[in-house]
């Protein structure tokens, strides 16, 4: 829901959706014949890789591209390696995915392959990396870096999405036995959960401090939660991890919960699709399945450029592809018909100053978003305060001249990472 202020120089009120009251079950998309996964791990043509195409994979299988790779993940299907390719993200940093055509008859009548699942969280990062809902556990188990707080997301971070609402509505217990698990398998001792100021959840969480979240976008951002209810700021170019906070949406609870009780892991990933004519569809399907099977099962009928945003308006990106998979994280996808695609510009800044007065961190953004176009990141950075950024994308919102601020920050601070990596 959004509310535009009628005198200009107030601020549009943005305000998070809500699911329906008692939310139906999720319309299940059936194990598609292929399945996508993306292995955050780079191909080397000067290594044989430990898979290889034809390969057969059990459901449940840790797939490794080479014997000492760290990075892993996990087929949700019995089936065969089918392909073995290069994955570009959209700031051309390079992965691996792998194509796997399901055998429908083993992955329908098998079970899962089963873990050694042992109460520490070395235990769980060697097998759950990859549930649904992501759960940080690469992170909980560096030793390098000490978490002394965890908080659990029943907040949407983005709008028309509810997700996160939806599994604290339906899965309360379940997040109670994941914050049991995680009690038992970290040395973390504080526990913190968000939930929506106007959601009605009467089952009380004794072990984890309750955040009543407001409805007003971007109250639901990590940096905003630090700032409203742990009176922390973000010092710039820091994360909430840097400050031993660790943030967990509540999918990914309930995920460790389930395989800390069946010693497998699942597969299953609820998510929000909005339709072109901004109809929510809530869905589950298994992690690895093309997009074109969900639109498929909603009569969504995808043309030549039109829009796919992975993730809410505000903070999503953009696929060009009806093929991209389903992945842990994949909250929420919105099909945009071209014709009502918000248009952007080259223009020049009119310095209307909207983008400054709704700046949540008091960011310059209209003389900031000068030094980016110039490529000037560094100086960006030191004199405009392109690190303090928490991406909300308010400030593209409002933007009189349409200018893709947003997109010129996320493409600032990566150029700067590269340029400190390469110094």
């Amino acid at each position: 829901m959004i509310k535009r202020s009628f005198f200009a120089l107030t601020r549009p009120r943005l305000g998070y959706d809500t699911p329906e009251p008692d939310p139906k079950e999720p319309k299940a998309i059936p194990v598609p014949s292929n399945l996508i996964l993306l292995l955050h791990d780079p191909l080397d043509d000067a290594r044989e890789t430990f898979i290889k195409k034809g390969d057969k994979v059990e459901k449940g299988r840790k797939l490794h591209l080479y014997k000492d790779s760290k990075e892993y993940t996990i087929s949700p299907v019995a089936g065969t390696i089918k392909v073995i390719d290069t994955y570009s993200d959209d700031f051309g940093n390079t992965s691996t995915y792998l194509v796997i055509n399901t055998d429908q008859g083993l992955t329908a009548g098998t079970d899962d392959v089963k873990y050694e699942l042992k109460d520490t969280i070395a235990s769980a990062d060697e097998y759950l990396r990859t549930l649904p809902g992501a759960p940080p556990l690469k992170t909980l188990a560096d030793p390098d870096i000490k978490i002394d707080t965890i908080v659990i997301t029943c907040a949407d971070p983005d709008l028309l999405s509810t997700t996160h609402q939806y599994m604290a509505l339906k899965f309360m217990d379940g997040i109670k036995e994941g914050i049991g698990v995680l009690k038992r398998i970290t040395n973390v001792r504080k526990f913190c959960i968000t939930i929506p100021e106007n959601m009605n959840i009467k089952d009380e969480i004794d072990l984890a401090q309750v955040f009543r979240t407001s409805m007003i976008y971007p109250a639901n951002l990590p940096q905003m939660i630090l700032k409203d209810h742990l009176n922390m700021v973000l010092p710039a170019g820091k994360t909430p991890e840097d400050m031993g906070i660790c943030f967990m949406s509540a999918e990914a609870v309930v995920s460790l919960a389930r395989a800390y009780k069946t010693k497998t892991a699942c597969h299953e990933k609820v998510l929000t699709v909005i339709g072109k004519q901004g109809t929510p569809y809530r869905v589950t399907a298994v992690i690895g399945t093309p997009l074109r099977r969900i639109f498929n099962a909603f009569s969504i009928h995808v043309n030549d450029h039109d829009r796919l945003v992975i993730g809410g308006p505000m903070k999503g990106f953009s696929t060009y592809t009806v093929h991209h998979p389903v992945q842990p994280d994949t909250d929420t996808v919105i099909v945009q018909d071209r014709d009502n695609i918000p248009e952007l510009s080259d223009n020049p800044c009119v310095n209307c100053g909207k983008c400054v007065r709704i700046c949540p961190a008091y960011i310059p953004a209209n003389i900031l978003v000068r030094y980016l176009e110039a490529g000037l990141y560094q100086d960006a950075a030191d004199r405009y305060d392109l690190l303090s950024c928490i991406e909300c994308g308010l400030c593209a919102y409002v933007c009189t001249a349409r200018i893709p601020i947003y997109q010129y920050i996320r493409l600032g601070k990566h150029e700067l990472l590269k340029l400190n990596a390469d110094a």
